[in-house]
């Protein structure tokens, strides 16, 4: 009864209109005020990127006179081409960030989702206290376990080949596993149990089920993997030797080396490859923003939409 009387009396609130207790949402709308302060905030961001492209469009005689300017005054494409032909093999660095790019995608998007849903759907006795140790490796800080990883790498005999910097996303990742098992857990299990009914088991239920429903959580994941496998400095420079197998990351710290003593490196060639470690990574946050805004783990409804 009291029940009732408390939602006869919140609707006799809202139809009255707005008064004491109660809480208007308001729609924001945009002034010319905000989108003059939006501009002037993103030409400052912008600034280095811009400054990046100046000496990357530099010649060379700008390069060893030290006269860069933040607006590009020389467009030298050439710059471009000209950065694939050096004794360095850039064309392979970029061939190697891409393979170990995709490989680090596809093993933390299959290994992320099923022991995400795993945890959210399994019924297992003791299943709550391995979720805790799980989201507990989060807070050990990757330099504890950088020299127990290369010597366990070493002793199998992975040093200087992709595995190190691969493999291991095949076994996931904590805060992974906790973005999926939010995800579905905010999912009806009403799903799981009609088409176990049908007959049905559990990788089936995975596979067919939720799986389609979770492509924006797994696409997430994968934007945030290949973000830090792309960019990734350190995993080469440890477990690489050989310059055939460097990445782009590295590649681009090695054309600074290719400059003779006392002679400033080529800082035009350096930018355009700091350039081509930068495109990708905004052409995919551009055409994947969508599935982040979706991802929306409070409401878990993005893959029902």
């Amino acid at each position: 009864m009291s029940v009732l009387t408390q939602a006869q009396t919140t609707a006799a609130d809202v139809a009255s209109g707005p008064g004491k207790g109660t809480r208007i949402l308001r729609a924001f709308r945009a002034t010319p005020f905000t989108y003059a302060t939006l501009t002037v905030v993103s030409a400052l961001l912008s600034v280095p990127l811009v400054f990046v492209v100046s000496i990357a469009l530099s010649s060379d005689e700008t390069v060893n006179a030290n006269t860069f300017t933040v607006l590009p005054h020389e467009f030298h494409w050439e710059n471009f081409v000209r950065v694939f032909g050096t004794d360095l093999p850039m064309g392979r660095f970029l061939l190697n960030s891409v393979l170990i790019s995709v490989g680090a995608v596809v093993g933390q998007v299959l290994s992320s989702g099923l022991v995400g849903y795993a945890f959210a759907r399994l019924r297992a006795p003791g299943k709550n206290v391995l979720f805790m140790v799980v989201i507990a490796t989060m807070m050990i800080p990757a330099q504890i376990t950088m020299i127990p990883q290369f010597l366990l790498f070493k002793e199998l005999g992975w040093v200087n080949t992709f595995l190190p910097l691969i493999v291991p996303n095949f076994f996931s990742n904590a805060f992974n596993v906790f973005l999926v098992r939010q995800f579905v857990s905010r999912l009806s299990s009403d799903i799981d149990e009609a088409a176990m009914v049908d007959g049905l088991g559990f990788f089936a239920v995975y596979w067919r089920i939720m799986l389609p429903m979770l492509w924006p959580i797994l696409i997430a994941i994968g934007i945030f993997t290949l973000t830090h496998a792309w960019g990734d400095f350190m995993g080469p420079l440890i477990y690489l030797n050989d310059e055939s197998k460097m990445p782009l990351s590295l590649g681009v710290q090695y054309i600074t080396s290719t400059s003779q003593a006392l002679q400033a490196p080529p800082w035009n060639s350096v930018m355009v490859g700091s350039i081509l470690l930068t495109v990708p990574m905004i052409a995919v946050y551009y055409f994947g923003q969508r599935y982040l805004y979706e991802m929306d783990i409070s409401g878990g409804s993005a893959g029902v939409k």
